[in-house]
């Protein structure tokens, strides 16, 4: 019977990071260029059986029975997302792999999905709260003005006179896994290389990849399962309780 604690304390937990995730993702739904996450769990042996070895990495079997579930990663998806026109000229959208490069004031590099840029009082061209919008040299965009054409590559050229004014930046990674994420859907990470040949859709904003429907119904299900476990909890502490208070009669 006390094993059984285990597994229902193992699913209360599962669940609770399971909603903290999808919670996240539903926040999100409306934020442009927003990747969801995706909460994964393993058996606790095979979490131990992964971990306990030697710098060989020869690994030993400590044992196949397990209790509980413990938390193996969030993943995020980076599935593209719908394009949506907004016929704003500071807008900009990323088809295919890649990201857009911000310049913190603090000089670290933060990337993003999310092309909502504007200018700042001296005309470069920002993301707002965050930093300035690199190009593929890895410097500052200054345009101006936001009277702009913009070419699929992520050239912008005056409207006015036709003049170039600059390139918007794609950076790509050899290797997702290895970025890191906030909940606000900023990455960063090591390695970063501008993509040759970009394609980016001008006066355009990508939507999140979250879609609502799916993220409440897979919170219902996170819930019931969690009430599920505490009830359940519940009940094996009143049988617990019956069982100290049989046994004592008895003697």
């Amino acid at each position: 019977m006390f094993k059984g604690f285990y597994n229902l304390t193992s699913g209360m937990y599962t669940q609770q990071k399971n909603l903290n995730v999808v919670g996240n993702n539903l926040v999100n739904i409306s934020t442009a260029g927003f990747k969801q996450s995706r909460y994964t769990a393993s058996t606790f042996d095979d979490v131990m059986y992964t971990r306990v070895g030697n710098k060989e990495k020869l690994y030993t079997d400590i044992g196949r029975q397990s209790y509980i579930r413990a938390n193996s990663d969030i993943y995020v998806d980076y599935t593209q997302g719908v394009p949506e026109p907004t016929n704003i000229p500071l807008d900009f959208a990323i088809m295919g792999d890649g990201f857009f490069a911000i310049q913190r004031e603090d000089g670290d590099t933060v990337y993003t999905r999310a092309g909502s840029f504007s200018l700042d009082e001296e005309g470069y061209l920002c993301f707002p709260g965050t930093g300035y919008v690199l190009n593929p040299e890895g410097e500052r965009i200054q345009l101006r003005t936001d009277k702009l054409n913009v070419d699929q590559m992520g050239n912008i050229f005056n409207k006015d006179n036709g003049g170039y004014l600059g390139t918007v930046g794609v950076y790509g990674f050899e290797d997702l896994e290895q970025l890191e994420h906030n909940d606000a859907g900023f990455f960063t990470g090591e390695g970063a290389e501008a993509v040759e040949n970009p394609y980016i859709l001008w006066k355009y904003l990508e939507r999140s990849n979250a879609d609502m429907i799916q993220q409440m119904t897979e919170m219902l299900t996170c819930q019931r399962a969690l009430q599920s476990c505490a009830t359940v909890t519940k009940i094996y502490d009143e049988v617990m309780g019956h069982t100290a208070s049989d046994v004592g009669r008895m003697g």
